[in-house]
């Protein structure tokens, strides 16, 4: 029996103190999860045990002890020079030959395996480090040691070992056990060598069972690139970006990244990966098809029920093979042990100057000095409180991160290490902006903004901004329904954590202009396009769609769903799309199909489009959407609202048209409501009532409509006297609403912007017996404790 070396057999969680967090883990998932058709690459770990043995029989205990007197790790010059001679003491030693031996004959064992008989030449293997305290649920060493691929023959794996036992001695592996409190000598280091997977033939990526940025607990989130890993990581690469809904275990979002390079293969011992750049067209193209993604979810799904909690899996797909396989799992340290009943509010007070974009990781605010710095061997010239501008980070940078006010890089995706370390430290950070670093000076103030959806915004100078924080454990609910209003669907996932009763208005609209950008009518008429400029944007958005409406429809479902998923099962209401004729103009394309008007606000818009025959088409792609959301993806949670319909004519004729595209008003649940915007709408509320399953009053329209202003005329409504909800002729209106509401048993609830900025509005529709309040999210917490404490005074 080995005593130095175990195979993954031989393996399980239970031996954390003896191979480590990645090494127990990837034995425990050989031995228990195989039979489930989860394959995990075979190997074998050196044990604590060995690691003890080799420091010890060579006197680098003592040596490393002796480097270390004085440690500071504040001081960046100091701890270079003590981690560069710790870790040159280690590789000058030898390896002692019993140890040496063990290995070998392992290895040989593990060649024989996988094809190589006589072990002669020796399969291709990874060799990572696992340290005995790394992936603990309270105290993450996640990638703070090394890995290397594609090593292979005998003396490269030794060699192998040793670096991968120096690099526990790496400056930020250093400075990272220091600052956690952990005694360098009483952490040990196992090796894990694992067979490699072909991935450089085929793809490679990252999984979590939570969403990274929020905390959301029922999706997948999948990252994938071409070839080996370690470019998601290491942020050199975009990722492809999928999420698995676990309820459904349906795809509800997909984001196809800008893959243009791929680490492959070197036919060289001393440098054995390259990077090689991939094809324009391969670039745009998904790593991976959604049948993988699903197994990978599945098998994601799989793993976490096994520990019992999130997880952050590696997985790899064979080139050669087409298998997938899965390659590590450690728990998820961040989210999974926060308290979510402590809500944070990161508001901006004030806008400013944009001076970069990119994609937001978390949801806080910093400002800050910029701090450009390109090198990580220019990292001593960062200071406290300072805003990091960089291409993209790799562990040698934690140092300078976690004292950062806030990172901001050109590269990488939401799964990459500066992602991976600004959520860990609870740091705003925006990646992929593509030239923050051409732009942001050293010096300049700039404030980093995660608070305003998935695009992460940096502005020049620093921007007023506060932060609320609450505990909703502490919030009395009132009686009625309080339901929210969502915008971008990425804030979906955490807005769900406020308390709430479900989506009062999700708009289609912003789905459109974030996700989508081009005229529906453009297209369906793709091919009668003759601006060559307009068909170049369309080309650059829709790359890998040769059915241009098939772009629309899965662009908008994906939107819909996300929301659909991040509140199920509660309802999630979708108001059909909203946008005026000058707002449809300003979309790619969209002049060619919108005519002129003086007053759009009261023009062509809501259901007069949708039964028109020059816009009836393409309404006919949104009902593809939403009828993919609910019968494709199980998100029978979604209803449908039909915004600005004049007449009960109006609202019949849109109810069959959706009929004649897959959705029945009652089958499977399916609810349509109106938007109650209109004075008539009020006024033959009864006759509504015969047509739609409820009512939501849009109160900015219905104020508009009752009291003859143009809200679109700028700022707010410039009239003498009340003007706004509260003025008695619209409180009338609503008021009589809710009784023909009672009367024929239809809901009735507010998705207007009246209860969100007027607490007296929202005493009065508690008051009248409303059903529901859809609220902005930035005015629930509050709004539940107004409404809350006064029917504890009634």
């Amino acid at each position: 029996m080995s005593k130095f070396v175990k195979f993954f057999n031989e393996i399980g969680i239970k031996d954390v103190p003896m191979v480590g967090g990645k090494n127990a883990s990837l034995g425990e998932m050989y031995q228990n999860l195989s039979a489930d058709g989860i394959k995990v690459p075979n190997g074998f770990a050196t044990t604590s045990d060995a690691y003890n043995y080799f420091v010890k029989e060579t006197g680098l205990d003592k040596k490393i002890r002796d480097i270390f007197k004085g440690l500071n790790t504040k001081n960046m010059a100091s701890l270079a020079k003590k981690g560069a001679a710790a870790r040159a003491a280690i590789i000058k030693a030898e390896i002692p030959e019993d140890l040496k031996k063990e290995i070998a004959e392992c290895y040989i064992k593990l060649s024989a395996e996988y094809g190589d008989k006589n072990g002669k030449f020796g399969t291709d293997v990874a060799v990572r480090s696992s340290a005995t305290a790394e992936d603990l649920p309270d105290a993450s060493f996640a990638g703070q040691q090394e890995t290397f691929l594609n090593i292979r023959g005998e003396k490269e794996l030794l060699i192998a070992v040793k670096k991968c036992i120096a690099s526990l001695f790496t400056n930020r592996a250093i400075s990272y056990r220091h600052d956690k409190g952990f005694d360098h000598f009483d952490i040990a280091l196992s090796v894990g060598v694992q067979k490699m997977v072909r991935s450089d033939l085929g793809a490679s990526g990252v999984m979590f069972t939570i969403d990274t940025e929020s905390g959301f607990r029922d999706v997948v989130l999948i990252n994938s690139i071409y070839g080996l890993g370690e470019n998601i990581v290491q942020g050199k690469v975009n990722p492809d970006e999928f999420y698995v809904f676990k309820t459904t275990k349906s795809i509800i979002a997909r984001t196809i990244g800008k893959k243009s390079l791929k680490m492959i293969y070197n036919n060289n011992p001393k440098v054995p990966v390259k990077d090689i750049k991939v094809s324009a067209g391969d670039a745009r193209k998904p790593s991976i098809n959604d049948s993988q993604v699903l197994k990978l979810a599945e098998w994601g799904m799989a793993i976490e029920k096994h520990y019992s909690r999130p997880m952050d899996i590696e997985w790899a797909l064979d080139g050669k093979t087409n298998e997938l396989y899965i390659i590590q799992a450690r728990p998820e340290t961040i989210h999974s042990t926060r308290d979510y009943n402590i809500i944070e509010e990161f508001k901006m007070e004030k806008k400013g100057k944009i001076i970069a974009r990119g994609k937001s990781v978390g949801y806080k605010v910093g400002s800050g000095k910029a701090n450009r710095i390109m090198s990580a061997k220019e990292i001593g010239k960062f200071r406290p409180g300072e805003v990091l501008v960089t291409e993209m980070t790799d562990p040698d940078w934690q140092p300078i991160m976690k004292i950062a006010s806030a990172i901001v890089t050109d590269k990488g995706g939401r799964t990459c290490h500066a992602a991976i370390v600004s959520r860990e430290l609870g740091i705003p950070c925006v990646v992929g902006t593509n030239d923050a670093s051409k732009i942001i000076k050293t010096g300049q103030a700039v404030t980093v903004s995660c608070t305003e959806g998935e695009e992460g915004i940096v502005y020049d100078g620093k921007v007023d901004f506060k932060i609320n924080k609450i505990n909703v454990k502490d919030l009395k609910k009132p009686k009625v329904k309080i339901m929210m209003n969502i915008g971008t669907p990425k804030s979906a996932f955490g807005f769900s954590f406020f308390p709430n009763d479900g989506v009062g208005l999700a708009r289609e609209e912003f789905i459109i202009n974030d996700s989508i950008k081009i005229h529906p009518l453009a297209l369906l008429n793709y091919d009668k396009i003759k601006d060559k400029a307009v068909k170049k944007k369309i080309d650059d958005l829709t790359f890998g769609y040769k059915d241009k409406k098939q772009f629309f429809i899965d662009k908008l479902s994906e939107g819909i769903a996300v929301i659909g998923a991040a509140f199920f099962p509660k309802d999630v209401i979708v108001r059909l799309s909203d946008f005026k004729t000058n707002e449809y103009r300003n979309l790619i394309g969209g002049q060619c199909y919108e005519p002129e008007e003086s007053n759009p606000m009261i023009g062509w818009r809501g259901a007069s489009r949708y039964y028109d025959e020059k816009y009836r088409p393409a309404f006919e792609m949104e009902c593809a959407a939403l009828k993919k959301v609910r019968d494709g993806m199980g998100l029978i949670n979604v209803k449908i609202m039909v915004p600005f319909c004049r007449t009960v004519e109006e609202g019949k004729r849109v109810i069959e048209i959706m009929e004649k595209n897959g959705l029945k008003q009652g089958v499977n649940g399916l609810e349509v409501y109106v938007m109650a915007e209109i004075p008539a709408n009020i006024i033959l509320a009864e006759e509504f009532a015969k047509v739609f399953d409820g009512f939501s009053i849009g109160s900015n329209d219905l104020t508009q409509l009752t009291l003859g202003i143009d809200r679109d005329s700028g700022g707010d409504f410039h009239v003498d006297g009340e003007s706004n909800e509260k003025n008695a002729a619209v409180k009338s209106l609503i008021k009589h609403l809710i009784e023909v509401g009672k009367k024929t048993g239809r809901k009735v609830g507010i998705c207007g912007q009246g209860p969100s900025d007027f607490p007296d509005f929202a005493d009065f529709l508690l008051s009248e017996g409303i059903d529901s309040i859809s609220l902005n999210p930035d005015t629930v917490i509050k709004t539940i404790k107004r409404l809350g404490e006064k029917e504890v005074r009634s």
